[in-house]
């Protein structure tokens, strides 16, 4: 029975001390090179997934058109650039935890996820991680465009690849002539 005893002591007042005092020390992993807590991936990746297949909405990804994948494209590029470009590097952050994945490209396709799922991270975000809520910027709508053309990015028809292609900034203007500076000589 002293064992029995032992145990819950153990369980119920040691266990929790030891807990808090590596927490409260400063030993556990905080900074984002840090390496994940034990069990951190598959605690976090549990509870997203669970709550993805309950609040999820479903929606058929053959309702939408060309037109909305190129609005979706269009909002991609202003808002989504922490995943890349196509043919450029995703995560232009020094660093990121976890590093966000480059949709563009093959190995960061989500193409083989449902369209609510992506439209759900966009409207919600994901917890402990740099992906925003995108609910009070973006239109339902622009959510569910932008869901859908990253879940056909695999397979995008040609006129949303010209957008996706664009430059996000366009090369500037030459500066005016300097105030002062002579103007060129006019031709009679």
């Amino acid at each position: 029975m002293g064992r029995f005893w032992g145990g819950v002591i153990v369980g119920l007042i040691i266990i929790p001390v030891l807990g808090a005092v590596y927490l409260l020390t400063g030993l556990a992993p905080a900074a984002v090179s840090d390496h994940p807590f034990p069990f951190e991936r598959l605690i976090a990746g549990v509870a997203l997934h669970a709550r993805i297949n309950r609040d999820a909405p479903k929606r058929n990804l053959a309702t939408f058109t060309t037109a909305d994948l190129m609005a979706g494209a269009q909002t991609y590029r202003r808002g989504c650039g922490c995943h890349g470009m196509l043919e450029k590097d995703a995560n232009p952050e020094p660093e990121m935890y976890p590093s966000p994945p480059h949709l563009l490209m093959p190995d960061g396709y989500v193409t083989d996820d449902p369209v609510g799922e992506t439209y759900w991270k966009i409207k919600n975000g994901i917890r402990m991680t740099a992906m925003p809520s995108f609910k009070a910027v973006l239109s339902d709508d622009q959510m569910w465009q932008t869901a859908a053309m990253v879940a056909q990015a695999d397979k995008l028809p040609p006129e949303v690849l010209d957008i996706l292609k664009q430059p996000l900034f366009p090369p500037p203007a030459a500066p005016p002539p300097a105030s002062g500076a002579k103007a060129p000589p006019r031709n009679p």
